[in-house]
């Protein structure tokens, strides 16, 4: 079983089919997506395996629920990175440090989020259309802050979009390479790499390298102080 006696008690509590989300994600968390089975999540929720089939029909939409709720965490994360700092280029760092430690802290639900996995019995939860709202949610968060920052000024860009493109993918492409273990070498691979990645991209928008850098400085200050708001996702801090 997953977790402490307390834990376990504390996730049997509650609505059921919010229990067997809750499940699957922590099955998901601890043992991977080979253990992503009707019997081993219902067991850990404390439930019936007829109680996956009530509540969401089959495995594969206890799955896409799964996917939904991943997406719904890492808004909050980007909401959170968001409120806590006022300046666009500080938040969008910020955010960066969120989706990197929502990776870290559960790469298996990340990799079903972005349909990256497929080990064990588990394989893309469902099509890029039925998670596309959940997504789409999360990223708007990113998007608001950089057409912020496209309309401050301090950048040559003025389309915000562009530049949410550009940095989703560039901190996704991170993630991926330190998760395959790509940045074992380089010590601690959000000082090494991500950061110094980051600052040059904005460089590239037509910021000044002084201020880029220390708006990461900033952002990198934020998160070691945080409040880490979700560490059922995110058991490692950076």
């Amino acid at each position: 079983m997953v977790g402490s006696p307390d834990e376990k008690s504390a996730l049997q509590r509650g609505p059921v089919r919010e229990r067997l989300v809750e499940a699957a994600i922590e099955v998901l968390r601890v043992h991977g997506p080979g253990e992503m089975k009707v019997r081993r999540i219902s067991e850990e929720a404390g439930a019936s395996t007829i109680a996956v089939y009530h509540h969401f029909g089959d495995l594969q939409r206890l799955l896409i629920e799964v996917v939904n709720r991943g997406f719904s965490m890492l808004r909050a994360e980007l909401l959170d990175a968001a409120a806590s700092n006022v300046e666009p280029e500080v938040q969008l760092f910020s955010m960066a440090l969120c989706v990197r430690g929502m990776a870290r802290g559960n790469p298996h639900l990340y990799d079903m989020m972005f349909g990256l996995s497929t080990r064990g019995t588990y394989r893309a939860a469902a099509p890029a259309t039925v998670t596309r709202k959940p997504f789409s949610d999360a990223y708007e968060v990113l998007a608001r802050a950089c057409q912020d920052l496209a309309s401050s000024g301090r950048i040559d860009e003025e389309d915000g979009e562009l530049i949410a493109a550009q940095l989703w993918s560039l901190v996704h492409g991170f993630v991926s390479l330190e998760a395959a273990g790509h940045f074992d070498d380089h010590g601690d691979a959000v000082v090494a790499v991500l950061a110094p990645m980051a600052v040059t991209h904005m460089v590239g928008f037509g910021e000044d390298r002084t201020y880029a850098a220390h708006s990461a400085s900033t952002a990198l200050e934020w998160w070691k102080h945080r409040d880490h708001k979700f560490d059922r996702i995110g058991s490692e801090e950076i």
